[in-house]
C-alpha cells in the first residue's frame, strides 16, 4: 500500500550510539514490555521485602529442613499406626508437626490440671496434675508409659481416661509434646509413694 501525503511517515531515525556495527532505531518500547518491565519491578520490591527486610520467608536451608520434616512425618505417622513404641514416640518429640499438634491439644484439655508450663504442682502446689518437665515420675518415665497413662488415666488421682475422647494420633502427640521436654537417656527417677493410693479412713 503506497502512503498518502496525509499519512504520518515512519519514524526510520536511528540513535547515534554503534554496538558491534549495530545501530538502533530510535523507537518508543511497546506498551507490553513496558507494563512487564513495572510488573517485574513491584514483584522484587515485594520479594526482597519479604526474604530480606522483614526476614518473613524461609531461606533456603531452612526449606529444605521443614520439607525433610514433612516427610519424616508422614513416615512416623505411618510407624506409629503399625507399632507405636518408645523409639517412635523419641522420634517424634524431635518433630515439630507432631510436637505443636501435641500442644495443641495439651492446651485443649490439659492445661486445667498441669498448668500451661507443663509444671503442675513443681510451679504451683495448688495445681492437681505432677511436673511433667522433671526426672520424677509416678507411672513410668517411658514414653509408652506417658502414652498408656493418658490413655487409661488414673481416676483415683483425678485424671480422666482420655482414650476414648481423643484416640491413639492424639495421645501419640501428647506423648510426643511431652517428651520434647526431655532429652531420652536421661535418668529417670520413680516416685512411688506419690502413686500410692490414699489410707482408708478407719471405721467409725
Amino acid at each position: 500500500m503506497t502512503p498518502t501525503p496525509s499519512d504520518p511517515l515512519p519514524d526510520n531515525s536511528v540513535r547515534p550510539h554503534v554496538y558491534d556495527g549495530i545501530q538502533e532505531f530510535n523507537h518508543r518500547l511497546p506498551n507490553w514490555w513496558l507494563f512487564t518491565l513495572y510488573i517485574m519491578i513491584v514483584f522484587w520490591l515485594g520479594y526482597w521485602a519479604y526474604y530480606e527486610w522483614f526476614r518473613t520467608g524461609l531461606e533456603g536451608p531452612q526449606r529444605v529442613t521443614q520439607e525433610l520434616a514433612a516427610i519424616e512425618a508422614v513416615k512416623l505417622a505411618e510407624m506409629a499406626n503399625n507399632k507405636l513404641d518408645d523409639a517412635t514416640l523419641w522420634q517424634m518429640s524431635r518433630n515439630p508437626a507432631f510436637t505443636d499438634a501435641g500442644k495443641a491439644t495439651f492446651l485443649a484439655n490439659c492445661v486445667a490440671c498441669h498448668l500451661p508450663s507443663l509444671r503442675g504442682k513443681g510451679e504451683n502446689p495448688a495445681a492437681i496434675g505432677p511436673d511433667l518437665t522433671d526426672t520424677t515420675w509416678i507411672h513410668g518415665g517411658n514414653p509408652m508409659d506417658v502414652y498408656n497413662t493418658i490413655t487409661k488415666g488414673v481416676l483415683a488421682k483425678g485424671m480422666p481416661t482420655w482414650g476414648p475422647v481423643l484416640g491413639q494420633k492424639k495421645i501419640s502427640e501428647l506423648a510426643a509434646f511431652v517428651f520434647s521436654h526431655h532429652k531420652e537417656g536421661e535418668p529417670v527417677v520413680m516416685d512411688p509413694s506419690a502413686s500410692a493410693a490414699p489410707a482408708a479412713a478407719p471405721p467409725k
